[in-house]
C-alpha cells in the first residue's frame, strides 16, 4: 500500500502503517482523514480493508421490519416518524396483527424479524414477551432482533426493573439480539439539542454492554449530517470502538444520514453523496474491531447502497418486504422499501460483487 501514494503527509504515512498491521488509528488521525485527506485516499484504504476481510462478498439476509407503532412519548427534533394517537397516519399493531404479517410472508423463508417502534405509552416488557412467545410458536427458528437501547431503558423504567433484569426477561421469552438505533451522536451536548428526552450516551452504551454480557449481540449506528461536527463523528465511533474492545458484541456499524423532510430540526440541505461515501470509508478505517459496515438501503437508496461497497461497506441489510416507514416518512427515495432475494442478488452481482446470504449473526448460509 505504501507505494500507491506519493507525497502524502506524515499523518497519512502513520495511518497506512497502522492499517497494515491492523492497529487502530487515533482520534486525531480520524479527524485528519475527514478534514485534510483526499476522498480518493480514504476510499482506497477502506476498499483495501474491506477486500482483505471479505474479498468481493456482499452480505444480505431475508428479513422483514415490523414497526409496532409510531406513537411515541418522545418528540425528537430530527424524527419524521412519531405521531400522536388519532392522527390519520398513526398506527398501532397488536400481537394478532404481527402474526398475520408474518403468516403473509411464509413463502419468503424469512430468517429474521426486526422489531422497533416508538416509545409507546402503554406497551412495555410484558407485551413484547407475549408477542415473542407467539412468534416463536409459529416460527421457532426465526431470529428476533428487536429494540434500541432507548426502548430497553424505557421498559425498565416503566416496569421498575433494572436494565439487566429487563434484558434477561426479554431474552428468556425469545429476544435474540438488539438493534443499533438510538445512538444518534454519543455526545450529550448534542443530544440535549436534538433529542433531549432520549437516553443519554452513557446509558446507551451501558445497555449494549449488558446485552453483550448476556450473549445478546447487537448492531450500532450513527445519525450524522445534522448539527454535529466531524470531530463529533470520530468521538462517537471511538466510544463504540472502546466498548467493542471490552464486550465484543457489536456485529455491524450502520451510518445513517440525516434526512431533512418532515421534522423540526430546520436543516434545509442534506450532506452530499461524496461526504456520505467518505463517511463510510472513514468508518471502515477507524472501526478496525467491528467486523461489518452496513449501507441501509431504505435510507441510501438501492444504487447508492451498492456503490458504497467500493468504499468499505460489505453489508446491504435485507429484503425487508416494504415493512419499514422510518426513512420513507423522512423523504427517502425508497418510498416502498422492498426487494426480492433475486433482485438483491442481481443488484449486487451487476456491480461486480458476490452476494452472500447470511443469518443475523453473519454466519453464511
Amino acid at each position: 500500500m505504501d507505494g500507491m501514494f506519493k507525497n502524502i503527509s506524515d499523518v497519512e504515512q502513520s495511518i497506512l502503517k497502522k492499517i497494515s498491521i491492523d492497529e487502530p488509528i487515533s482520534i486525531e488521525e480520524g479527524i485528519y482523514l475527514f478534514e485534510k485527506s483526499d476522498f480518493s485516499f480514504c476510499a482506497f484504504l477502506a476498499d483495501q480493508i474491506r477486500t482483505k476481510k471479505f474479498g468481493k462478498k456482499t452480505f444480505y439476509n431475508k428479513n422483514t421490519h415490523i414497526e409496532i407503532s409510531n406513537r411515541c412519548v418522545n418528540k425528537c427534533k430530527f424524527c419524521s416518524f412519531y405521531r400522536e394517537k388519532g392522527m390519520p397516519d398513526c398506527w398501532d399493531l397488536d400481537i394478532f396483527d404481527v402474526i398475520g404479517i408474518l403468516n403473509s410472508k411464509k413463502d419468503e423463508n424469512l430468517t429474521e424479524i426486526h422489531i422497533t417502534g416508538g416509545l409507546h405509552p402503554e406497551k412495555f416488557t410484558q407485551f413484547y414477551c407475549d408477542l415473542f412467545a407467539e412468534i416463536k410458536k409459529s416460527f421457532p427458528k426465526i431470529h428476533i432482533k428487536a429494540f434500541t437501547a432507548v426502548e430497553i431503558e424505557y421498559f425498565a423504567k416503566k416496569d421498575k426493573m433494572s436494565i439487566l433484569e429487563t434484558l434477561k426477561v426479554l431474552k428468556d421469552n425469545g429476544l435474540n439480539s438488539l438493534a443499533g438505533g438510538g445512538a444518534e451522536i454519543l455526545d450529550d451536548s448534542i443530544r440535549t439539542k436534538i433529542c433531549p428526552e432520549k437516553t443519554n450516551s452513557k446509558t446507551w452504551l451501558n445497555v449494549h454492554e449488558i446485552a453483550h454480557s448476556l450473549g445478546l449481540s447487537s448492531n450500532c449506528t450513527m445519525l450524522y449530517g445534522h448539527i454535529e461536527t466531524v470531530s463529533d463523528r470520530i468521538s462517537h465511533m471511538a466510544r463504540l470502538r472502546d466498548l467493542q474492545n471490552v464486550s465484543g458484541g457489536f456485529n455491524c456499524f450502520i451510518p445513517l444520514k440525516y434526512k431533512t423532510y418532515g421534522n423540526r430540526l430546520n436543516i434545509e440541505t442534506e450532506i452530499s453523496l461524496l461526504e456520505e461515501l467518505k463517511t463510510y470509508s472513514i468508518a471502515r478505517i477507524f472501526l478496525n474491531n467491528i467486523p461489518h459496515i452496513k449501507a441501509y438501503w431504505p435510507m441510501t437508496g438501492k444504487e447508492n447502497a451498492v456503490l458504497s461497497m467500493s468504499f468499505g461497506v460489505d453489508d446491504m441489510d435485507g429484503t425487508i418486504s416494504d415493512s419499514t416507514k422510518i426513512y420513507s416518512m423522512a423523504g427517502s427515495s425508497e418510498q416502498k422499501p422492498e426487494m426480492t432475494e433475486i433482485e438483491m442478488r442481481n443488484l449486487i452481482e451487476s456491480n461486480g460483487f458476490q452476494p452472500v446470504e447470511r443469518d443475523s449473526e453473519y454466519n453464511e448460509i
